[in-house]
C-alpha cells in the first residue's frame, strides 16, 4: 500500500515536473525552473522533500513568495500556495512588474471562482496572459510528518486551535470559519489518499460538525459527475472492500494525555526540546573562550535509520542503542586504521610506494565503505547530542518521578495522597509548569477530591510558583463532563507501566550512556482513551458507547444505519480537532502492531488540527481560564 506521505510527496514532484506525470526514467534532464511558495507551502514541502531531492527535480532557486525577488527572464517559475488575499495580491504584482517570463500556478487549495476571475482580470491589465501557462488546484493542504501522521497546520495553528474552538466568545462565523478549513484540509487528505472514508464521529460536539461537513463535502464532489475526484475509487471491486474508517474526535475526550511527562524517545524530543516539522534546534555549550552558545539543527527524517527503528522506543532503550551503535562504529574505525597502517600509510602525507593486488581490493572496499561510515558518524553524533540534551533536562527537573508518578495515577495504582504534595512542595523537583501538569493529571483522574483537599493543593501549587489559570478552567471542563455522563473521567483504568525503576537507573549513571539491567524490564502496554475508542470502532464492538456515534457513508445516497455484521476494519484515520501529540500516536502504532496477526495487518494513521508539546497545551488551557476569571 502506497503511503499517504509518498502519494503527497509524488503529487509534488508532479507539481514540480510542471505538472506533467513523472517518467519511470530518471535519466531525462529535468526542466529548470524556479520555486516561489508561502510559509504554508514551505512548510508542507520541507518535511517531505530535502534540498538534494528539490534540485534533481531542477528546481535552481527556491524563494519565498514575500520576499524582494528579482526578475529572471526564460526560465519557468512554479508558485505553491494558499489563494489568499495577500498571495493574489503579491502574484498579481509580480504580473505587473513582469517578473517571470512563464507562470505555473499551484494553489494548496481550490481557489474560488470569483478570486480566479480576479487573478485574469489582473493578467489582461499587464498584458502577460499569454505568460500564464498553467493554474492547477493541488488538494495538498496539509503536513505529512510520518507515513502514519500528518497535521492540518504549522503557521498560523493557533486559528485552529484547541483554544481557538473552545473559547467563551466564539461567535457562529468564526466557528463557521475553523471548521471549513478543518474540512477543507481533511477533503485535501483523501483526495490525495484516493479513498472515500466511511465517517465515524460522537454527537454533541465540534468533531461532530466537522464530520458532517466532510460528509456533505464528499457526498457533493462524488455525486458530481463533472469534478468528481475520486474517480480511481471505484464502486466495485476491491476499491470498496478496503476502503478505511475515518474516526473524528475531539480533543475533549482525553485531556490528560497531552500534559503527561513522557517517556518514549519521539515525544520527549517534542516535550523537551520542542520537535517541529521533524526537526530540532540543540543548542551546543558556548566554545571554550566564545560567549554565544551555537545553534544546531538537526533534521530527523526518514531516511535516518536509528530514529526510524528508535522514535517510538522507551529512554533508557535508546540510550542503549545509541552506546551500541558508537561501538559498532568504532570496531569499523578499527579495521580503516589496521588497514592504512598494514600499507604503511600511518602517517597522512605518506603516500604508498607499493600496491600489492590484495591490498587493492582492500582499498576499494574501504574507499567504498568511508561515505557510509561517515554519514553513520554523523547520525551517531546527533542522536548523541539529542538523547543528552533529554537526558540532562530529565535530570535537572526530575522528570523520571513525574514520569512514575502519572503512570501510578492514570492506572488508578495507589492512594497517593502524601507523595503528590510532596513532590509539589519540593523545591529542587520540576519546574512550576511540571507539577501543574502532574496536578491536573490527578484531579481529572480522581473520582473525589474534598474541597479542603482541593484548597491544600492550590496553596502548594501557588507557593511553588505556578499560575492556577489552567486548572479554573479543567475544573469547569470536569463539572461539564460529569454532566454529560461521557466516558472522558473513568476511562483511565487499566492503564500505567508495570515497571517504574526503569529511568532512575539512567538517571544515577551521570550523563554517559551506560545502560545496565534495562531489557529485562517488563513493560505493560497499555491503552489510551483514544486507542480505546478506535478499538471499539474498528472491531464492531457493539457496546452503548458505540452506539453513540455518528455512521457517516459519503458514497450511499441516503443516511445509513450501522451495519449488524459487517467484518472488522483493517485500515483506519483517527483525527483530533483540537490538537493531537506524540503520545497518542505512538500508543495507535503499538496497539496496530499488537493487533497485526499474519496475513491481517491493522494500518492506522493518527491525524491532528495542529500537534501541541504539553507546554503549548498548558498556554491555551491558561488563556481559557483567564477568560473565566
Amino acid at each position: 500500500m502506497t503511503t499517504l506521505r509518498q502519494r503527497q510527496k509524488d503529487a509534488i514532484k508532479q507539481m514540480l515536473n510542471l505538472n506533467q506525470p513523472l517518467t519511470k526514467l530518471g535519466t531525462s534532464e529535468p526542466s529548470w525552473k524556479i520555486l516561489v511558495y508561502d510559509r504554508v507551502g514551505q512548510d508542507i514541502i520541507s518535511p517531505l522533500i530535502s534540498v538534494k531531492e528539490l534540485r534533481e527535480q531542477g528546481v535552481t532557486l527556491f524563494v519565498q513568495l514575500h520576499s524582494d525577488r528579482d526578475a529572471i527572464p526564460e526560465v519557468p517559475v512554479v508558485y505553491f500556495c494558499a489563494p489568499t488575499e495577500e498571495n493574489l495580491g503579491r502574484i498579481k504584482q509580480d504580473f505587473q512588474r513582469g517578473v517571470y517570463d512563464i507562470y505555473h500556478l499551484n494553489f494548496l487549495s481550490p481557489i474560488s471562482r470569483d478570486k480566479l476571475e480576479d487573478l485574469a482580470s489582473a493578467a489582461i491589465e499587464a498584458n502577460c496572459v499569454a505568460n500564464v501557462h498553467k493554474i492547477y488546484d493541488q488538494y495538498v493542504n496539509f503536513i505529512s510528518l510520518e507515513d502514519d501522521m500528518f497535521v492540518l497546520r504549522h503557521q498560523n495553528s493557533d486559528s485552529i486551535s484547541y483554544y481557538a474552538i473552545n473559547k467563551g466568545d466564539i461567535k457562529d462565523n468564526e466557528m463557521e470559519l475553523i471548521m471549513n478549513s478543518i474540512v477543507d484540509s481533511l477533503f485535501s487528505v483523501f483526495v490525495t489518499a484516493g479513498t472515500v472514508p466511511i465517517i465515524r464521529s460522537p454527537k454533541g460536539n465540534a468533531a461532530e460538525m466537522v464530520a458532517q461537513k466532510l460528509d456533505k463535502k464528499l457526498r457533493e464532489n462524488l455525486f458530481d459527475a463533472r469534478n468528481n475526484l475520486f474517480t480511481g475509487d471505484t464502486q466495485s471491486g476491491n476499491f470498496n472492500f478496503h476502503r478505511p474508517l475515518l474516526i473524528i474526535l475531539d480533543r475533549n475526550v482525553d485531556m490528560a494525555t497531552p500534559l503527561h511527562h513522557t517517556w518514549t524517545y519521539q515525544a520527549l524530543a517534542h516535550d523537551l526540546l520542542d520537535l517541529s516539522l521533524n526537526r530540532i534546534v540543540i543548542e551546543d555549550n558556548a566554545p571554550k573562550g566564545g560567549t554565544r552558545s551555537k545553534h544546531k539543527p538537526c533534521e530527523l527524517d526518514a531516511k535516518d535509520k536509528f530514529w526510524n527503528s528508535h522514535k517510538g522506543s522507551p529512554f533508557p532503550n535508546v540510550a542503549e542503542a545509541i552506546q551500541e551503535e558508537l561501538e559498532h562504529y568504532r570496531s569499523s574505525e578499527e579495521e580503516v586504521k589496521k588497514l592504512k597502517s598494514s600499507m604503511g600509510i600511518d602517517n597522512e602525507s605518506e603516500v604508498a610506494v607499493t600496491m600489492v593486488t590484495d591490498n587493492t581490493a582492500k582499498i576499494t572496499s574501504a574507499v567504498q565503505s568511508l561515505p557510509q561510515l561517515l554519514e553513520k558518524k554523523r547520525l551517531i553524533d546527533m542522536h548523541t547530542s539529542i538523547a543528552t540534551a533529554i537526558l540532562n533536562s530529565i535530570k535537572s527537573r526530575k522528570l523520571d518521578t513525574f514520569f512514575e508518578l502519572e503512570e501510578k495515577i492514570m492506572s488508578k495504582a495507589q492512594q497517593l495522597e502524601k507523595p503528590l504534595l510532596d513532590l509539589i512542595s519540593d523545591s529542587e523537583a520540576g519546574m512550576p509548569e511540571d507539577k501543574l501538569r502532574l496536578f491536573i493529571i490527578y484531579y481529572i483522574c480522581a473520582q473525589y477530591l474534598s474541597e479542603s483537599d482541593l484548597k491544600k493543593y492550590e496553596s502548594a501549587l501557588v507557593e511553588a510558583g505556578c499560575d492556577l489559570s489552567p486548572l479554573v478552567y479543567i475544573k469547569r471542563w470536569k463539572s461539564y463532563a460529569k454532566m454529560t455522563s461521557s466516558g472522558a473521567l473513568n476511562q483511565y483504568e487499566g492503564a500505567g507501566t508495570k515497571t517504574v525503576s526503569m529511568f532512575s537507573k539512567l538517571v544515577s549513571q551521570g550523563s554517559n550512556f551506560v545502560m545496565e539491567g534495562v531489557k529485562n524490564l517488563v513493560v505493560k502496554r497499555h491503552n489510551l482513551p483514544v486507542t480505546k475508542i478506535v478499538d471499539n470502532l474498528m472491531e464492531f464492538k457493539n457496546s452503548q458507547e458505540m452506539e453513540d456515534y455518528h455512521y457517516l457513508d459519503p458514497k450511499q445516497l441516503k443516511l445509513t444505519e450501522i451495519p449488524k455484521n459487517r467484518s472488522p476494519f483493517h485500515d483506519a484515520v483517527v483525527f483530533i480537532v483540537g490538537g493531537g501529540n506524540y503520545i497518542e500516536y505512538q500508543n495507535l502504532v503499538d496497539y496496530a502492531k499488537a493487533k497485526t496477526t499474519a496475513g491481517n495487518a491493522k494500518r492506522i494513521s493518527y491525524g491532528a488540527s495542529t500537534l501541541n508539546n504539553a507546554k503549548q497545551f498548558l498556554h491555551q488551557l491558561s488563556l481559557l481560564g483567564q477568560e473565566l476569571q
